[in-house]
């Protein structure tokens, strides 16, 4: 099926696709959250010309031709604009095919057992874990993620001391028999990082991510080497060879790619292939309710190498005033710890049209 037209409605941090074939089938996706107008210039101008009027059954290679076409932009902008034409052109398929892209993958509707995870680090330990206890107590959260050290913070916490209280207090609050995960957001030199690593086991959490900056993956591996927790990470890579170095050095135990910033499902499901055969598992990264979360959902529910969760961002409007009214059937409820994949065609979602009407419009078509 050729492309005839790809739109984009867009503000400053949210920017949605929208792809027509030539029998009339469309289809909905996203670019990557955050400077996503930018993004969608960038779609209209590498990746629309590229791709328009071109058969999309063999999505790799449509893909692919887009990123050797635009060689001197390797970088992380055009697989974020790319993914807007990937994941509406998965929409699209699955409308044709009146299944879920879930199906369409392999695997089935259904339940996803998910991680309340927490974005905020200007947060006391105290008032943390009483957030995230009323979670488990009223939603069914098992499992939870919080802050260590400052992102991107040179070894320094957010204020001193509060790394190696909100470990114990996370634990204490909330019991033994909830996971505990954490995320340092490559504060940490591999010493540092090991030294907060064996806190964590101390308090039996079971997954500490990206512990050092993210581009130096060998002192991640020094940490992987150096303890018995998992270490994960990989969510900024957006490069395949990259990737493909993270895996065979085992630079991390779980794989944790972004379906946004990596270029969509397809380049992610090369991914998914190479940690399969590493025997490493996928835990992806989707840190909030724009589309990013329900393409995941319905990753999780078709790979082999499903992590154990999903990652479900707690953080409402006073932290993403950007989230609200996004869609008309939010995707997003939380059933006893779980969140649930449909079995609607394609992505299953409504864009809320009122949203779609204050943004801002772009079209690309076939002359």
């Amino acid at each position: 099926m050729k492309l005839k037209t790809i739109e984009t409605f867009t503000n400053h941090d949210v920017g949605f696709v929208r792809v027509t074939a030539e029998d009339g089938t469309q289809g909905w996706g996203q670019v990557s959250t955050y400077h996503s107008d930018i993004t969608s210039q960038i779609l209209h101008r590498q990746v629309a010309p590229w791709t328009l009027g071109q058969e999309t059954t063999n999505l790799d290679d449509l893909l692919d031709i887009v990123a050797e076409r635009e060689h001197k932009f390797p970088g992380s902008y055009l697989r974020r604009a790319m993914a807007g034409l990937d994941t509406a052109i998965w929409d699209m398929r699955g409308k044709q095919a009146e299944k879920s892209v879930a199906e369409l993958l392999g695997g089935s509707p259904g339940l996803i057992r998910a991680y309340a995870s927490s974005m905020k680090r200007d947060i006391t330990p105290k008032d943390e874990a009483a957030r995230l206890k009323k979670l488990r107590d009223t939603q069914g959260f098992d499992a939870f993620k919080v802050r260590a050290g400052a992102e991107v913070g040179r070894n320094q916490d957010e204020w001193p001391g509060r790394t190696e209280e909100i470990i114990p207090t996370m634990r204490r609050e909330l019991g033994n028999e909830v996971d505990l995960l954490i995320d340092a957001n490559s504060c940490y030199s591999p010493d540092r990082a090991i030294e907060v690593g064996h806190i964590l086991q101390d308090n039996g959490f079971c997954h500490y991510e990206e512990p050092c900056p993210y581009w130096e993956l060998e002192q991640t591996k020094k940490v992987t080497d150096a303890l018995t927790i998992d270490v994960t990470g990989g969510e900024q890579d957006c490069d395949l060879s990259t990737w493909k170095r993270m895996i065979e050095m085992r630079a991390v135990d779980i794989v944790q790619p972004d379906i946004l910033y990596l270029g969509g499902i397809s380049r992610t499901l090369r991914v998914v292939e190479m940690a399969q055969i590493a025997g490493l598992p996928v835990t992806p990264h989707c840190a909030n309710m724009s589309l990013v979360t329900l393409f995941t959902m319905h990753l999780l529910r078709a790979i082999p190498n499903a992590g154990k969760y999903l990652e479900f961002s707690i953080e409402g409007a006073d932290y993403y005033p950007w989230q609200d009214g996004l869609f008309t059937n939010s995707p997003y409820k939380i059933e006893d710890g779980q969140a649930r994949v449909t079995d609607a065609p394609g992505w299953g979602v409504e864009i809320n049209p009122e949203w779609l009407a204050r943004s801002k419009y772009q079209i690309s078509e076939v002359e």
